[in-house]
């Protein structure tokens, strides 16, 4: 039983692991754009170029930043879960290990709890005080 488990999961990750995915080549236009982006967030550079920056400016760099951390997030939980079902599939009847499998996932679960609610204090103190 033992050897199936870690089998199935072995080849799960091997079957992902070498999945192809399409990439698309950047093209030069879309390079200047990102180099007069960039050039735009920099004092000494922001009078040479063309954008104006709004209120705007801030709020949504921080969004994007806000939904980076969460996709990190979870993936990290989505780790801790898989994790934790392989130590309750692996304790073979061990209450300790069992024991130890639940509250890992309990725990997990709680933080997802805490990450999504800031998420919502933050979206709501967004939308209500900074516009």
């Amino acid at each position: 039983m033992n050897k199936k488990v870690i089998a199935i999961f072995a080849s799960f990750i091997l079957i992902f692991s070498v999945s192809v995915f399409t990439v698309q080549a950047q093209n030069v236009t879309d390079t200047l754009n990102g180099l007069n982006k960039t050039a735009q967030t920099v004092p000494a550079f922001k009078a040479q170029t063309s954008k104006n920056f709004t209120s705007s400016f801030l709020a949504s760099y921080a969004g994007k930043t806000i939904g980076i951390v969460l996709s990190f997030i979870g993936v990290l939980f989505l780790g801790l879960m898989i994790y934790a079902g392989l130590m309750w599939m692996l304790a073979q009847g061990n209450e300790q290990e069992v024991t130890k499998a639940k509250d890992l996932i309990t725990n997990a679960i709680i933080g997802l709890i805490i990450v999504f609610a800031a998420y919502a204090l933050t979206t709501f103190i967004g939308q209500n005080f900074l516009h």
